[in-house]
């Protein structure tokens, strides 16, 4: 899939969810609470944030696994499959899942 597609599929995934934004101009994400919950990486990836025993049912299922980004594994990240990612249904299911779950997290943002 390339970039293109990725972006297409994610903004319309995100097109579905209306209490979530899509950001970033280069590289899209979305965040809520001072906490990034989804992004696309420099190797036309999406990751998102998600609990534990969600991530655990979806490397399971999809045999999906951890998400980088520039090399660094993104804690709480599951790396959706081309499997996943055909269905958009999941997708934006999964988008509601991650902001849910960092909009209970306390905010975050700069540290001072």
């Amino acid at each position: 899939m390339t970039r293109d597609d990725m972006i297409v599929c994610f903004e319309s995934a995100i097109a579905a969810c209306p209490k979530i934004e899509r950001k970033g101009k280069a590289n899209p994400y979305t965040s809520t609470n001072g906490h990034m919950f989804s992004q696309i990486n420099k190797d036309d990836q999406l990751g998102i944030r998600l609990p534990k025993p969600r991530q655990d049912e979806l490397f399971a299922q999809y045999d999906a696994g951890p998400f980088k980004s520039y090399g660094a594994t993104m804690r709480d990240y599951v790396c959706l499959t081309n499997e996943m990612i055909a269905k958009p249904g999941l997708v934006s299911a999964l988008l509601e899942e991650g902001f849910d779950f960092v909009a209970a997290m306390p905010p975050g943002g700069k540290k001072k």
